[in-house]
């Protein structure tokens, strides 16, 4: 009862802060600021200096919430890949150098680069897929639904979830019982190394797919249905209509859908570290990072494997934000 009473006096106390805030600075602007000459005897308008200030209002706790909570952290990481394990001693670029040598930072790498691969472009396909099939069947908002449901489950939730399937014991495992019924010997696939970390990646698709399903729904909906009609006519098959027209129209969506989940998978944990907890060539940077830190504590190394996080969905931002800017300026 306490904290429910905690998280309530704190929400309405920040709500009510930033009413007070807002309202209150603006009061202040429109009572503070006159009318006004400069040196010269230029005339400055005061609603002209009022339109100038007012933005940096709305926009300026936010940027600085960002730079506590953003900007300085990242600089602090970058600054700790320099120090020793306690975070004290200067050790230059020792931490890099012991990456570089470093068997399971490479596998971190490479199990991260083929997650980026295999995730973001499965769950995009299958939710495009099912995006435009499930529209053409009687039950298909209940199909959506229900593809939509394991967005509301946690990661951890879903490793237990599919802990349970991938269990040898064939009375509790849902594989094993399929196999067992194709006569097919148990096999436990989170042991079987290289192939383990897909079937782990099928849990992250599992849970990705309805976002990407909600998404590209969206954008097919938009889609003119007059240039549908004209490609029927035309004498173009579904699969023609899907593919040149369907598409093509929503590509701006469907490059979003990917790099958000791009993002998502470059920094899992929940799943690997709820799975195989990194064992069996798992291991992946954000899993690694956490072992580093809270088990070895180890301050240097793992700020330079959270660096190296960082610096990789960098790019992603990147290439997001200039896509946003090429919509806008053909607007």
């Amino acid at each position: 009862m306490d904290r429910l009473l905690s998280a309530l006096v704190a929400i309405v106390g920040g709500v009510g802060a930033i009413v007070i805030y807002f309202y209150g600075s603006n009061l202040l602007l429109d009572f503070a600021i006159r009318d006004a000459r400069t040196a010269a005897g230029d005339f400055v308008s005061r609603e002209r200096v009022r339109e100038q200030i007012r933005p940096w209002l709305f926009i300026g706790p936010a940027i600085l919430i960002l730079t506590v909570y953003i900007v300085y952290p990242a600089v602090q990481t970058a600054i700790f890949t320099f120090v020793d394990r306690e975070g004290e001693v200067f050790v230059g670029f020792d931490n890099y150098a012991r990456a570089g040598r470093d068997p399971l930072f490479w596998q971190a790498v490479q199990n991260n680069s083929l997650w980026l691969i295999v995730v973001p472009s499965l769950s995009t396909v299958f939710g495009l897929l099912i995006a435009v099939l499930a529209d053409r069947i009687a039950w298909g908002n209940i199909a959506k639904s229900l593809i939509f449901m394991p967005m509301a489950i946690s990661f951890v939730g879903a490793s237990v979830i599919w802990k349970f399937v991938y269990e040898l014991d064939p009375r509790i495992g849902l594989l094993n019982a399929v196999l067992g019924f194709l006569k097919i010997d148990p096999v436990n696939v989170l042991r079987l190394e290289f192939w383990n970390s897909f079937f782990l990646m099928i849990i992250l698709v599992w849970v990705q797919t309805g976002f990407a399903m909600v998404l590209l729904g969206a954008a097919l909906r938009g889609v003119p249905e007059e240039s549908l009609e004209a490609a029927r006519i035309d004498g173009a098959n579904e699969i023609a209509v899907f593919f040149r027209i369907m598409v093509p129209q929503i590509l701006s969506t469907i490059f979003v859908v990917w790099t958000t989940i791009s993002i998502t998978v470059l920094k899992v944990f929940d799943i690997v570290a709820g799975m195989t907890n990194g064992t069996l060539g798992t291991q992946v940077m954000a899993n690694y990072m956490y072992d580093n830190l809270f088990k070895a504590f180890d301050t240097g190394y793992s700020s330079l494997l959270a660096f190296v996080l960082m610096i990789a969905v960098v790019p992603i931002m990147v290439l997001n934000i200039r896509r946003f800017q090429q919509e806008d300026s053909r607007r």
